[in-house]
């Protein structure tokens, strides 16, 4: 009997630890589909809307080129590009460069969150979460809910789980919207139920349904899933 709750402990611990790798992989890429489509629609009004003047002007054009370089690393996936992006060249500054020679503007504050995402593009979660962090989420309603939703992301990969869920429904809360708020609640659950709270998780879900279950787009999203009640079925199990 003892071997067999050993056994049962030992398989329960390993399917966690699957469903932790298995959310990972699922999300790797989710931000290229939907938070950076939302950065690469807001992103140009924002810088025009913000600089008006002097250094702000100045971060603004050195970071076209960059910008550039990453909307067409995120097209084709292109590592060189996202390297060339980040770092810049003899000719044009980089993300990384703006976001310390500019970083009581405007400017310097979006480069951080370009370099973060250019760091998780490539894999490299510990310095995507460095300068994700280093995002100032409170400058602009559109764009701060996906870097947070996109810091969270970043946690998870890194294993700090606590953490991930905190920043997720915080992202959620603060999006306030039909499709990156019900993602962001997803996503937090699933890490919480990877962690054995399942009852924390239903929370999030049964949220979902009740606040977000008409919307077409978020339906859509759903259908990949099959649907939001298999979500909650599965935590009342």
């Amino acid at each position: 009997m003892a071997d067999t709750k050993k056994n049962q402990k030992a398989a329960d611990t390993q399917v966690a630890s699957s469903q932790n790798e298995d959310f990972i992989l699922k999300y790797k890429n989710l931000i290229i589909g939907c938070v950076v489509a939302l950065l690469v629609c807001v992103g140009g009004y924002f810088i025009w809307k913000s600089f008006t003047g002097g250094k702000q002007e100045q971060a603004s054009t050195e970071m076209a080129k960059a910008q550039e370089l990453f909307l067409t690393a995120m097209n084709t996936n292109d590592s060189v590009l996202f390297e060339k992006a980040l770092n810049g060249d003899s000719i044009n500054a980089g993300f990384l460069a703006i976001a310390e020679d500019y970083s009581s503007t405007k400017a310097g504050n979006l480069a951080s969150l370009y370099a973060g995402i250019c760091y998780a593009s490539l894999g490299k979660m510990e310095e995507a979460a460095k300068y994700l962090d280093q995002f100032d989420t409170e400058d602009d309603a559109l764009i701060s809910p996906a870097a947070l939703g996109r810091l969270g992301n970043a946690k998870a990969a890194l294993g700090e789980l606590d953490e991930a869920v905190s920043l997720l429904k915080k992202a959620a809360k603060k999006a306030d919207n039909n499709s990156l708020s019900p993602l962001f609640l997803i996503q937090a659950g699933e890490i919480l139920e990877s962690q054995g709270k399942k009852a924390e998780a239903l929370e999030l879900y049964e949220q979902v349904k009740a606040d977000y279950a008409e919307f077409q787009q978020f339906n859509q999203y759903m259908q990949g899933f099959n649907g939001i009640d298999n979500y909650i079925e599965r935590c009342k199990e």
